[in-house]
């Protein structure tokens, strides 16, 4: 049973660098769309594929990579709705203060199968198009 203890527990790994072992908890066939109007937006069918396209970038135009904070999260049966908050430096020195709520659905073995990730669109732009 998907518990709010344990959803936390799995996100800590985002705060903490260790996005590796939170990867782990990912279905490798997951269904991940990244909602908006960026360079990052769009429906990945996989989670190399969302790697690929998401984390890797980032992590070359952030000083620190990804690290993201849990703010808030609410647990209903296998969803788990996650607010999440980037405070990183971008590679021009600018800050990267963002905002995310990724909306997750886990399968019977407690893997997220299925996230719609919500994002500030300009300031992810903004980054890209800068440090790029």
């Amino acid at each position: 049973m998907l518990s709010k203890d344990s959803v936390r527990d799995l996100f800590s790994n985002l705060e903490t660098g260790h996005s590796d072992q939170f990867f782990e908890r990912v279905r490798d066939d997951v269904d991940w769309t990244v909602m908006g109007t960026h360079p990052l937006a769009g429906h990945y069918r996989s989670k190399s594929a969302f790697l690929d396209a998401t984390f890797a970038r980032l992590g070359k135009v952030l000083k620190d990579g990804v690290i993201l904070k849990v703010v808030d999260l609410h647990v209903d049966g296998d969803v788990a709705i996650v607010e999440l908050r980037a405070l990183s430096t971008a590679n021009n020195g600018k800050p990267f203060d963002n905002t995310y709520c990724w909306v997750c659905t886990f399968d019977r073995d407690g893997r997220i199968a299925k996230v719609r990730a919500y994002l500030d669109s300009a300031l992810v732009a903004q980054l890209i198009e800068e440090n790029e």
